[in-house]
């Protein structure tokens, strides 16, 4: 049952894009954009959809007036730094790095003169990629969409949900260290409030992630939340498999996962941070500078629950916090 209406998938596609999918037009003939995400490109289909529609609220068009190359790392961080350094030997249009804080750092450190357009799910001033939101001043601007700023919040769904749970497993990805340490630190500082004890544990693959659930039953975890992450929100139906197979109830950033299984999740919507970085990089390829351009900060945020889980869980949702949420999976 759906409390709100949301971005359905426009269109379809015959061809699902390769780690590295490069533009077919000439070299030279056409701007290029270097578009970089942590996903694999089967897991990101929808997201084009709303970065194409973002870049055509501008006038523009992939293939007509824009070449764009597209990079899924399916969580390989490392191939960061080489991706970029091509990107900037290459002298690309604008680099975009919608949902990527790594994607976002490594651009930055690549470059200070090719535009880039990011989407950052952290304060973006304490990361050092503008200045300030209102005056970016250099070569960066975005979208922050406040994954980690989020973190106690949604924690604290979790505990109102799950009042008999004091056990708490949280995973997060070492790769990404500044999203898993925003993580780590939100929720150490809200757990002793809320009478939580924290387990954290540590995964980058999707071996690792396998590995990790077996570690959640021996350490008898009443709980998981997932950290924010680009990788892990690719593993959707993995992780929503392993905790629908270990029944544990599980809250996740990404709302893909509800839809597969897992209890709830609370978040920003990732496809409208892709369509806002669309419209900045049409913008930015029309003449505007990135510098002039402010950060625009994410305000709605969608809560979402399964109750069909909950029920398998043995869980009763109260109706207050049904009517609070957004989206109810039946």
């Amino acid at each position: 049952m759906r409390r709100r209406q949301f971005i359905g998938l426009v269109g379809s596609f015959a061809v699902m894009w390769p780690l590295v999918a490069r533009a077919q037009q000439p070299a030279g003939s056409l701007p290029v954009v270097t578009l970089v995400n942590a996903r694999r490109a089967d897991a990101a289909i929808a997201f084009i959809v709303e970065f194409r529609k973002g870049l055509s609220q501008t006038g523009l068009t992939e293939g007509r007036d824009v070449a764009f190359e597209y990079h899924w790392l399916d969580g390989h961080y490392e191939e960061l730094p080489p991706i970029m350094g091509d990107a900037v030997r290459r002298h690309v249009a604008v680099i975009a790095t919608p949902a990527s804080t790594p994607g976002s750092l490594a651009a930055k450190a690549a470059t200070s003169a090719i535009p880039i357009v990011f989407g950052v799910g952290e304060d973006p001033v304490v990361l050092g990629l503008v200045a300030s939101l209102a005056q970016p001043g250099a070569n960066a601007t975005g979208i922050n969409f406040f994954a980690s700023e989020i973190d106690s919040k949604r924690l604290g769904l979790m505990h109102e949900l799950l009042p008999k749970a004091t056990r708490l497993a949280v995973l997060v990805n070492p790769d990404n260290p500044i999203t898993a340490e925003a993580t780590t630190k939100a929720l150490n500082d809200a757990a002793p409030g809320l009478g939580l004890q924290l387990l954290f544990f540590k995964a980058s693959t999707a071996a690792e992630i396998d590995a990790a659930f077996a570690a959640f039953a021996d350490a008898r975890a009443d709980a998981l939340f997932i950290a924010p992450d680009g990788f892990f929100a690719s593993r959707h139906l993995q992780i929503a498999t392993l905790a629908t197979r270990d029944q544990i109830p599980t809250s996740d950033f990404a709302k893909d996962s509800v839809a597969d299984g897992v209890l709830m999740s609370y978040g920003t919507s990732i496809a409208d941070v892709f369509r806002q970085v669309g419209v900045y990089v049409g913008s930015i390829l029309k003449g505007a500078k990135p510098a002039d351009l402010p950060v625009l900060q994410v305000t709605k945020f969608e809560f979402i629950i399964n109750l069909r889980a909950a029920r398998s869980l043995g869980i009763d949702v109260s109706p207050s916090l049904l009517a609070r949420a957004d989206e109810v999976v039946e």
